[in-house]
């Protein structure tokens, strides 16, 4: 294992404006070694990677490789000086409409020094170089477009190391991976340590830390909260570092309901994951806590019909529940806050009142004609009961605060009776006056629905929930009611350890 620090960084710190993104970062990386990034949304891991890898100007702070000052202006800077970053996203690192050989060859053949004349047969044998060096056995003439997932991924990465990079970060790479996908990229990065770079690995599915990490650093709220580099590596540490355990709660009294409004039975969400039953009660408000990337999304999707489960079924009062789609869903009562408010609630250009209005338009018209003092009521109404600060409910979504949009978008789906209300990181973006203002208005209306939110902060499922779920690797592995909970026990479930409950 290595020990020589390749990569340092010293007080590294950005801002946007008044908000400061990042507050004085300083770590290293080591030559043969892999250095797992922990950090929750917001933490500033993306604003981390985008400064190393030359799309951002640092604002204060010092980098050094190999012992020089280095500060890339352009990604191309980072690249040519030995820091190679694999995004998250696959496609920004292959051409899709490429074969393989032009995929791995194609900064060579577009850089300072290339040969004018293009010579497949050069071509070929300089990327059959490169795979080998992988250890990759794919076939050179193959569109990249026609390739599996996984083996996107390997080109992306084999391309990147066709540079000799000395530092390389893969950000969230097996997001998208089956396990034995996973499996073949694990092997590639231990390849890759054997031949001494240094690999800064951004993730959160435990799986993948414990089987790669030589350490661990954990981000939190823009600074470093933790390294962890003792064997053996303390995980729940790491994980206790990313979350925080600040914990400053009006602890719910919690609700136990007899009555199930929503079944699931052996719901499959992602191949080779194991399977998840569940019930949720009447009246009942079950929170589901766990890791970025751990499936919470994929199970909203999944109840919510945007996704179709591999296998299972799901009943609602005690019939079956098949969506083929979110207005199926709808229809049968089940509403979803989707988590990106940006891309999938608010529409900046509309006021409040068509902004809660709109899913059910429909309802609120007679012969094609808007019922406009229907809707007038019903957005003024939500607007008292979640103290959303405004003027009035003719206010555009886009001249309120976050807070207040957010506060918009869980009134939309709270201004017409649901039986299951699903909520994905309703709190995310939201200060702690607003979050205690929605949990609130959920406990205070959740009689006649069942209700269901996802969260990634542990203390918004202790300050919501009267039940609470942890997930992990896209199945439930423990249960624990509102009530004395355990916090040793559902942080180590949570930081990816045995299953408790069998799901």
């Amino acid at each position: 294992m290595g020990s020589d620090a390749v990569f340092r960084v010293e007080g590294l710190r950005k801002s946007f404006g008044q908000n400061e993104v990042l507050g004085g970062i300083s770590f290293a990386l080591h030559s043969g070694e892999v250095t797992v990034l922990m950090g929750a949304n917001g933490a500033g891991k993306s604003t981390l990677v985008k400064i190393v890898s030359g799309v951002y100007a640092r604002g204060a702070g010092a980098m050094q490789l190999a012992g020089k000052t280095f500060d890339p202006q352009t990604p191309a800077e980072a690249i040519r000086a030995g820091v190679v970053t694999v995004h998250q996203n696959i496609n920004d690192g292959v051409v899709a409409d490429l074969d393989v050989a032009t995929n791995l060859t194609l900064d060579r053949l577009s850089g300072k020094g290339a040969s004018l004349l293009f010579k497949p047969r050069n071509v070929r044998a300089e990327a059959r170089a490169v795979a080998d060096r992988m250890g990759l056995a794919l076939d050179l003439k193959a569109r990249v477009a026609d390739l599996s997932l996984a083996d996107r991924q390997m080109v992306a990465i084999a391309r990147a190391m066709a540079h000799q990079p000395k530092v390389l970060i893969l950000d969230e790479p097996t997001s998208s991976l089956s396990s034995a996908e996973a499996d073949r990229l694990f092997a590639l990065i231990d390849r890759l340590r054997e031949q001494g770079v240094a690999i800064l690995y951004i993730s959160h599915r435990m799986s993948d830390i414990r089987r790669l990490a030589d350490r661990i650093v954990s981000m939190r709220d823009g600074v470093i909260s933790g390294v962890f580099d003792k064997k053996p590596l303390d995980y729940e540490g790491a994980v206790n570092a990313m979350l925080g355990r600040k914990i400053h709660l009006d602890r719910v009294v919690a609700r136990h309901s007899a009555r199930a409004a929503f079944t699931a039975e052996r719901l499959q969400i992602a191949p080779g994951a194991r399977p998840i039953s569940m019930t949720l009660g009447i009246g009942e408000v079950v929170a589901i806590t766990g890791l970025v990337g751990v499936g919470k999304t994929a199970l909203a999707e999944t109840l919510f019909g945007v996704r179709r489960p591999l296998a299972g079924t799901m009943h609602m009062d005690g019939k079956p529940y098949v969506p083929k789609s979110a207005r199926e869903a709808i229809s049968a009562g089940v509403f979803l806050v989707a988590k990106d408010r940006a891309a999938s609630g608010i529409v900046g250009g509309f006021n409040i009142e068509r902004n809660i209005s709109l899913p059910f338009l429909k309802r609120m018209s007679g012969l094609g004609v808007m019922k406009k003092r229907a809707e007038r009521v019903v957005a003024r109404r939500q607007i008292d009961e979640l103290g959303i600060v405004c003027r009035s409910e003719k206010d555009e979504l886009s001249a309120l605060s976050g807070g207040n949009q957010q506060k918009v978008m869980v009134a939309r789906w709270m201004s017409q009776a649901s039986r299951l209300f699903i909520l994905d990181e309703p709190f995310q973006g939201v200060d702690i006056s607003a979050r205690r203002d929605i949990a609130a208005k959920l406990r205070a209306s959740a009689d006649g629905r069942a209700t269901l939110i996802f969260v990634t902060e542990i203390d918004e499922a202790l300050e919501t929930a009267d039940r609470i779920l942890v997930m992990s690797e896209h199945t439930i592995v423990g249960e624990h009611r509102n009530a004395d909970i355990d916090l040793d026990r559902l942080l180590a479930e949570v930081a990816g350890g045995p299953l408790h409950s069998a799901a």
